[in-house]
């Protein structure tokens, strides 16, 4: 990859790094969490957990395979064996007790067979019929989902920017998105198309569903369900599920709803034997978590934990935080309505890696080919992935055996890529093989992460940016390499002959799209000589990010940011369009298009000022940039680096009502997500 210096100004204290240099061995300082230490945790005792595949209820005239899904609350061995176990929330089949897990069990579907799923919320008591409140804090003042229906405006509406400061303790909203897929509107799990459970004790005046509610035609009317249809017209390929409530996906996704969808089949995918199978082929869904003491999950309660403010006894709780004495919304100390929200964190990085529901599992493995479908399902982490012997802890480190990448979102690559490091953003889903043939027995080969504790903007590990934790994050799991017990008859990875990919034809549209963020307009600091914050009225220097958007990027160049609940400017017809979407923030953002596959075309460096954030209007600087490697087949997620623009070139054949977004979870539930209309009409 290019090196891109992008240097940042970034308030929270437990993003400093210690300085350094090229050949300094440095990390950022430990990363903040619950009240569990991550270094206390043993690590490479629990056995990876090789993920089961989801039961069907029963095939449908028409030959549609037939689903029934739940999202229920359970507990999990996350850590290790005589720790305390975890409360999360997971999918199963109704049908079939004991297939409820975090991530889920993984769908299989067929090239061109339908998928139909009922998705149920499940989050109540199975005794008592009440409704569950969430395991985090909710921010009711972001513009959020909003089953109370309490408005900003004073209006009584759902899927509006709430006024209520406090944690949100009702029932949960939900709505599954399947990632990736090529799906009718009304199957694609729109932010405003969420449902409440089917309690008994909902409260009066609650919105029970969102705004945008809908399900394929002709579908039964189910409290607490929806249908969803999955045409699988679509290349063969790694998509996931996962929840997509408006302002809220971000803690929704951190409770555990994930899953893995697999498309086999069709003229895209190769022959079975060509490539290792059955228990030599493993999705593998990488997050990081936090703990606390009791086994369970930690996701911060205030916005103080980003600012690095949180101190002993200080209250979960804002406004009122007496010591901290925070100006966040709606506190008047700042002469008016705070613009920060109390809850919201810009980002999350936590301290522990859990790999298909396990802190730093180990997997045995064979002397032969693994083909690996990875997955990075973390908030807002950026992950760079390395094969190493020896100690795990050394940093710089040295590869001791290469991925070789055959596929990314959208299917296979044109030929096989080999990687010594695996860059994957939030979302990305590359497919690799690596081969443990000529590993002696009894090998340990351990994958490591050499990307930062912290935003990333690109650039290359320990020179442009910090390693992560060699202790904790820097290490996600191992690989003890024992005799073959099978044939291995598949294909080496670099004489694969992959399946044709097509270009996507002329464009009849060039679309300018830009990434902002944006800072407190009410709210200013002073930094003391210890380097803590003070609010300060008086001061010039704005309290950090108080959210991020997209937008478009007017004639002249400039950025025209745009909100959530703004009209719609992006109206693509059917068709194929280039969006060029131009980075004005600090921050690398994975930017994701629903509905479709698309294929990346070039990136354009642009006129930065002295930070490196793209200066208005926007000039491109010198030649265009082409795709990595990895990124010359279809994608649905692209990755826009600061101070630069990126183009994609976009295919849309259904009509309707879409997102896009950043992935970056806590991003998007803040404002960094768009709609658009395929072809106009969307109501």
């Amino acid at each position: 990859m290019e090196r891109i210096h992008t240097p940042r100004l970034i308030t929270a204290a437990f993003f400093s790094a210690v300085a350094f240099s090229s050949a300094t061995l440095a990390w950022a300082q430990s990363v903040p969490g619950g009240s569990l230490d991550p270094t206390t945790i043993p690590k490479y005792r629990s056995p990876l957990t090789i993920l089961p595949t989801m039961p069907k209820t029963g095939v449908l005239q028409g030959g549609i395979d037939y689903y029934e899904i739940a999202v229920r609350q359970f507990q999990q061995q996350v850590l290790p064996a005589g720790m305390p176990a975890t409360t999360v929330w997971g999918y199963g089949s109704v049908n079939h007790s004991g297939t409820f897990s975090y991530p889920a069990r993984t769908i299989e579907a067929e090239a061109d067979r339908p998928v139909r799923v009922k998705w149920i919320n499940d989050l109540k008591d199975p005794h008592t019929g009440k409704f569950l409140p969430h395991l985090f804090p909710i921010d009711q003042t972001l513009h959020w989902a909003n089953p109370p229906q309490d408005c900003i405006d004073g209006s009584r509406q759902s899927d509006c920017r709430g006024r209520n400061p406090a944690r949100y303790t009702g029932p949960v909203p939900i709505v599954t998105h399947l990632h990736g897929s090529h799906v009718n509107p009304d199957s694609d799990g729109y932010p405003e198309a969420w449902y409440l459970p089917n309690a008994n004790n909902i409260p009066a005046g609650f919105a029970k569903r969102g705004s945008k509610f809908d399900q394929i035609p002709g579908a039964p009317n189910v409290s607490g369900a929806a249908l969803f249809q999955y045409r699988n017209d679509q290349r063969a390929t790694t998509l996931w599920f996962h929840d997509h409530s408006l302002g809220m996906t971000r803690a929704n996704v951190q409770a555990g709803p994930a899953g893995f969808y697999l498309i086999r089949g069709g003229r895209d995918d190769l022959p079975p034997d060509s490539l290792p199978r059955s228990r030599h082929e493993i999705p593998i869904v990488i997050q990081d978590r936090s703990f606390n003491a009791n086994g369970s999950l930690f996701f911060p309660g205030n916005r103080a934990f980003f600012e690095g403010l949180n101190k002993p006894g200080a209250p979960e709780q804002f406004p009122g935080a007496g010591v901290l004495d925070i100006p966040f919304i709606p506190e008047a100390a700042v002469g008016g309505r705070s613009d920060v929200s109390p809850i919201w964190n810009p980002e999350f990085f936590a301290n522990t890696m859990v790999v298909n529901g396990k802190t730093w599992p180990v997997l045995e493995v064979e002397k032969m080919r693994y083909r690996f479908r990875l997955l990075n399902a973390s908030d807002s982490r950026f992950l760079i992935l390395k094969m190493v012997t020896g100690d795990p802890t050394m940093r710089p480190a040295t590869s001791a055996l290469p991925f070789w990448q055959i596929g990314s979102e959208g299917g296979f690559l044109p030929a096989p890529v080999r990687l010594e490091t695996l860059l994957i953003a939030l979302a990305e889903r590359p497919d690799v093989i690596v081969d443990f043939s000529n590993l002696p027995v009894g090998t340990e080969v351990f994958l490591i992460n050499e990307g930062p504790d912290s935003p990333f903007g690109g650039g290359v590990s320990g020179v442009d940016f910090p390693f992560a934790d060699p202790g904790t994050t820097g290490q996600v799991m191992k690989f003890k390499v024992v005799a073959r017990q099978s044939s291995d008859r598949s294909v080496p990875p670099e004489a694969l002959h992959l399946p044709r990919v097509v270009n996507l034809g002329p464009a009849s549209h060039v679309r300018k799209l830009g990434i902002n963020e944006f800072e407190s307009q009410t709210v200013f600091v002073t930094t003391q000589a210890d380097g803590s914050l003070v609010f300060d009225r008086n001061s010039t220097t704005a309290f950090g990010p108080t959210s991020a958007s997209l937008g478009t990027v007017n004639a002249a160049g400039n950025s025209v940011p745009k909100m959530w609940g703004d009209a719609i400017s992006e109206n693509p017809g059917l068709g194929t369009e280039i969006w060029e979407v131009n980075n004005f923030t600090a921050d690398a953002h994975p930017i994701h298009v629903h509905q479709t596959q698309f294929q990346v075309m070039n990136r354009q460096r642009l006129a930065t000022d002295a930070d490196g954030i793209t200066t208005q209007p926007a000039t491109p600087v010198g030649s265009p940039i082409p795709p990595e490697a990895w990124e010359t087949g279809f994608k649905d997620t692209v990755i826009v680096y600061p101070g630069q623009a990126a183009r994609i070139k976009v295919f849309f054949d259904i009509p309707g009502l879409y997102v896009w977004h950043c992935h970056i979870l806590s991003h998007e539930d803040n404002e960094m997500m768009r709609p658009f209309c395929v072809g106009g009409g969307c109501r």
